[in-house]
Formats: C-alpha cells, sequence, structure tokens
C-alpha cells in the first residue's frame, strides 16, 4: 500500500476543507485534501448552496415575478415550464466551479487524493475507493470538514420523486403541482418560496410555533407576508408523523400528531442536516460525535485530539458556506501558529427565500433581553427611485442603533439584493462606527444603498 506524508491532510473538499487546506500550502506546508471525484466542492458546488441559489436565479427569470409590478400578477416568461428547464443553468454553472476549485487547488500545490478517508489511528488516514488503490496518508494534523447530508427519518419513505430531500430537487422529474414542505428552516423556506413563486400551491409545516428565531420579527413577518402573497400556506406547531404514497390516486399523504391528514402531489423533507463523521471512523482517532454527526470543538476549532481539528457544517451552526471557508482559514492558521479569529456580531446571514432576508448583528429582541436601549431607522423600497425601478415596493431596510451614542448595533433587510446591500452595514458594524456615517455620505443614485441614508435620517427624525 502506498503511503505518503504530509503537514495537514483534509478530509472534505468543501468551503471549509478548500480554504483550510490552501491557508495551509500559502503558509509553506505540505496539504493534502481527500474526497470523492464526483464531489469536488462539496455539498455546496453540488446539492447544496450553489446549484440552489442557481436555481433560485432561473425561478426568478422565468417566473417572471420581479416584472409582475409592470406586467401584471399573472406575468410568467414561459408557460409550459420544466425541471430541465430550472436546473440547466445549476448544471453549467456547477461544472465551472468545480474547474475554478481544482485549479485553486493545483496553483497551490495542494494534493488531492479521489476515494473515502477513514482513520487507522490519530495520525494516519486510509483513503479507499479511488482510481489507483488504497492510499495511507500520514499526518502531522488533521482537519475534519466531511459536511453533512439531509436526515432522514423511518417514519418518510423518501424516494427522490414524491417525498424528496434537498439534495433530490435537481433530480426530480417534473414541477409538482402541490408541494407539502415538512420543515420550515432556511432551507424549507428558501425552496418553499422558490416553488410558490412558479405558481405550485405550497404549505410549509413546522413543529415550531415560531419561524426563524434568530432573525428579526418583524422581517419574519415581512417574509410570511409576502409568501402567503404568492400562495404559501402556513401551518405551524404541529408534528408531522407520518408521509407516505397513495399510489391509486397518484398522490402523497402527510399525517400530523394530532390525527389530521394532508393531501398534495408531494413533499420535501428538510428536517435538519446530518454529519458525515459517521464514515470516518472517529473512534480510532479517539474521537465521537453526537447524534447529528456533529464534532465539537473549542474555540480553535480544536476537537477532543488537539491536533485533530474540524470546521464548516459538521460542527453545526451556523453552517453557512461563507463561515465555514472562514472557519477552515482560522483553523489552519491556528494549528500552524498564526493566530486569527471571526468577530462574532459582524456576520452577515443571507437567506435566499423570495424576497431574499439578510441581516448583520443583533436583533430587536436580543437588544430588548440584553437592557440594551435603542432606537429604529427605517427605509422602505417603495420610497426608493431604484426599488420603483426593480419592482420591489415591498422590500426594506431596518437600522438599529444606540440613541445617545449613535453607535450602530444592527441592519435587517428584505427585499431584492438584500444579501448584497447588507455589507455597506457590515463595515460600519465592524468598526464601532455610527448611523452619521450614512447621514453623511454620498450614494450612488438610484441604488438601494441609498437606502443606508434614508433609514438613518428616518432614525435621526425619531430622536
Amino acid at each position: 500500500m502506498i503511503q505518503k506524508s504530509y503537514d495537514l491532510v483534509v478530509i472534505g473538499s468543501g468551503p471549509a476543507g478548500q480554504k483550510g487546506a490552501i491557508c495551509a500550502a500559502k503558509l509553506g506546508k505540505r496539504a493534502a485534501i481527500i474526497d470523492k471525484k464526483v464531489d469536488i466542492g462539496g455539498v455546496c458546488v453540488h446539492t447544496g448552496t450553489i446549484p440552489s441559489k442557481t436555481l433560485r436565479e432561473a425561478v426568478l427569470y422565468f417566473s417572471g415575478i420581479r416584472q409582475r409590478t409592470f406586467y401584471g400578477r399573472n406575468y410568467m416568461l414561459k408557460d409550459d415550464l420544466s425541471m430541465q428547464d430550472l436546473v440547466f443553468r445549476a448544471k453549467a454553472v456547477r461544472e465551472k466551479e468545480v474547474e475554478v476549485i481544482k485549479a485553486q487547488l493545483r496553483r497551490n500545490g495542494v494534493s488531492t487524493y479521489e476515494g473515502c478517508g477513514r482513520f487507522i489511528d490519530p495520525h494516519t488516514i486510509e483513503v479507499a475507493g479511488g482510481e489507483n488503490g488504497p492510499v495511507q496518508l500520514k499526518a502531522e494534523r488533521v482537519l475534519i470538514a466531511c459536511g453533512t447530508r439531509p436526515a432522514h427519518d423511518p417514519a418518510f419513505a423518501v424516494d427522490g420523486e414524491r417525498i424528496f430531500d434537498s439534495d433530490q430537487v435537481e433530480s426530480l422529474p417534473e414541477i409538482p403541482r402541490e408541494l407539502i414542505v415538512v420543515g420550515a428552516g432556511i432551507i424549507g423556506l428558501e425552496y418553499g418560496a422558490m416553488f410558490a413563486a412558479l405558481g405550485v400551491k405550497v404549505t410549509l409545516m413546522d413543529q415550531r410555533p415560531t419561524l426563524l428565531d434568530f432573525a428579526d420579527k418583524e422581517i419574519v413577518d415581512n417574509l410570511m407576508f409576502q409568501m402567503r402573497r404568492m400562495g404559501a400556506v402556513f401551518r405551524l406547531g404541529e408534528r408531522v408523523v407520518e408521509a407516505g404514497r397513495e399510489p391509486e390516486r397518484n398522490r402523497v399523504f402527510i399525517r400530523l400528531e394530532s390525527g389530521k391528514v394532508l393531501h398534495g402531489h408531494a413533499v420535501l423533507y428538510t428536517v435538519g442536516r446530518q454529519g458525515n463523521s459517521d464514515v470516518l471512523n472517529l473512534a480510532a482517532a479517539g474521537l465521537e460525535c453526537d447524534n447529528r454527526g456533529r464534532v465539537t470543538v473549542n474555540e480553535f476549532f480544536q476537537t477532543a485530539v488537539p491536533h485533530i481539528y474540524a470546521a464548516g457544517d459538521v460542527i453545526g451552526f451556523p453552517a453557512l458556506a461563507s463561515t465555514s471557508m472562514e472557519q477552515g482559514r482560522l483553523a489552519s492558521c491556528h494549528m500552524f501558529g498564526t493566530p486569527a479569529h471571526m468577530p462574532d456580531n459582524v456576520i452577515p446571514y443571507g437567506i435566499y427565500t423570495i424576497p431574499e432576508v439578510s441581516m448583520v448583528g443583533q436583533t430587536e429582541e436580543q437588544l430588548t433581553k440584553a437592557k440594551v436601549p435603542y432606537e429604529v431607522g427605517l427605509a422602505r423600497y417603495a420610497e426608493l427611485a431604484k426599488g420603483q425601478m426593480l419592482g420591489d415596493e415591498e422590500g426594506m431596510l431596518k437600522l438599529l442603533f444606540h440613541p445617545q451614542s449613535l453607535k450602530l448595533l444592527g441592519v435587517h433587510a428584505i427585499g431584492d439584493r438584500a444579501a448584497e446591500i447588507i455589507h455597506i452595514g457590515q463595515v460600519v458594524l465592524s468598526i464601532g462606527g455610527t448611523i452619521e456615517y450614512f447621514r453623511d455620505t454620498v450614494f450612488n443614485y438610484p441604488t438601494l444603498a441609498e437606502a443606508y441614508k434614508v433609514a438613518a435620517l428616518d432614525g435621526f427624525n425619531k430622536l
């Protein structure tokens, strides 16, 4: 069996694995990355962030939803839309992204091994399933970045056609006429909004009485209002105990804990994700994971075994591609003596529903709980020339700031390009700036960025 030695061996080539390996290489270390040939780029590229957000762009294009303000509520670019129309763009983007990742790893001298990695001992990882047979890699340090997969429940007979998970959306034979989404977290809301925009009758189920508890309540209420306008129905506080097919009627059903039964054309099951750590033989490395496959780490992304680190979705919340990239880089920095840190309160969140939601900093609820006084400045897209041009009259930007010091405390946005403009607020937050910056700055006109000035002036008017 071939044996090779490296300063760092990374298991998984998603955002955390890529950036961790590349950072180590830039620090002059010998780095290797392990993943299946078909999975280079990880879940982010193949079934998660990239395909879902590209699918969203296709939905926005074909549905014509951005144009309905001008051309009527029934406007649609193409009437006989198919799943093939929607996934064509995602396949093209994925192929290009895989080539970009391969080129980055190659350019930085990172060795790649195709196959499945598993621990033999704390410093040895065996790679099996590759074209060249099994290989053993000796590692001074290890980064676990193996990602996650959709969690399944035996009560839900997932078949990839009528009862499917988020990894299987692209392979659907047709666009469902009626869709029941079980689990109204970020993934469920994103796909629910996409299908609702296409005219699908969408019902979103969740056993929790409220949605997106970490987000601003006013923004969440706005999102639910706009999704309801597209025909989505929310049934919260009800637990789904079973889902199955009714072959004789060519339909599916879900049974609720209360005894109620709902029927539809298809079910999308999006109740959490499961870490892929169960295939790594963690016990051989002296590690264990929880029942969701998550690996526990400290603030430096070290596991209970000091030379083994973990980053990305496998360590749990926030499980974003953006934070995973930074976690992988920070883990490499720490293991090779170049300390760095990620500030907790200036990480932006983007929820790619229709409409888009984004936030950075604290919410009203968090500030109230912490007994921090605050004031609110609002700007509505309907007040902006750019908002009118884009046909988005429901979007809004919300600034939270201290009424005495004027220090910015949080920024919350919903509407077209919300995840793009949030970074203006992120910069001001990160430097401890005040809303005076927005009042005194000249923004391009007409732009959505101008919302910051409008919101700041609204805030000053309340003082």
